[in-house]
């Protein structure tokens, strides 16, 4: 296995709470009810535009973009001030990326948070020192499911169009992450503990793991 880039949000961190947290607040500034956490968590997966714009509509609020785009900044801005208050790394997380990193397997990060808020969870859970490729939801003009973002997350580690990509793994937890994959033509993992929509059944993944120790027994050669 030359590398592995792994989706954020759902597959290596649990940050629902921290979202629903800033989304909350984002509510309360507009004096509306607040949402229960199965909801919010039921929107992520798209970037943070969209987890604002389906928060929108759960309280019937305008479509219009500007009124969207204001509050995608202010949604931001509460969910910056708090980034990992409660986000925490799934079970197993911080052991297998020491072992991955010990295979000299090449790790990166493909998601569509935002990069800022990206690197500073990285940095605040201390997962920075796994990765060496970061791209975020807005480091290119498109997100996934386009496989741009994640042949760039791979580019940086040193794997191109010229190499082999059936040597490598992208490992997410969602829908949006099997669709890059398969759009970019790239062996595709899956993290049943994530935040999925559909069943394991309509996702017909060839490669699923519930806790990491299993995705060390899927990459270890032999």
């Amino acid at each position: 296995m030359k590398a592995i880039v792994f989706d954020l949000d759902g597959t290596l961190i649990d940050s629902a709470p921290d979202l629903h947290q800033a989304a909350n607040k984002l509510l309360a500034d507009l004096d509306d009810d607040p949402l229960d956490l199965a909801t919010i968590r039921s929107f992520i997966g798209n970037g943070v535009p969209k987890l604002v714009e389906r928060l929108l509509a759960a309280r019937n609020r305008t479509k219009d973009i500007a009124f969207q785009a204001e509050m995608t900044e202010n949604f931001l801005g509460h969910y910056n001030a708090a980034l990992f208050d409660k986000t925490r790394t799934y079970p197993g997380v911080i052991t297998s990326l020491e072992v991955l990193k010990g295979m000299d397997i090449k790790l990166g990060i493909c998601t569509n948070k935002p990069e800022q808020p990206t690197l500073a969870i990285l940095a605040g859970l201390n997962l920075n020192r796994f990765f060496t490729s970061v791209v975020g939801g807005d480091s290119l003009t498109v997100k996934k499911p386009a496989p741009e973002p994640l042949f760039r997350a791979f580019n940086a580690l040193g794997i191109n169009a010229d190499m082999q990509y059936s040597d490598c793994l992208y490992v997410g937890d969602s829908e949006v992450d099997q669709a890059t994959a398969k759009a970019a033509n790239i062996p595709f993992a899956l993290f049943t503990e994530g935040y999925r929509k559909s069943s394991l059944e309509d996702m017909a993944c060839e490669k699923t793991f519930r806790h990491f120790d299993q995705l060390i027994k899927m990459v270890r050669p032999g």
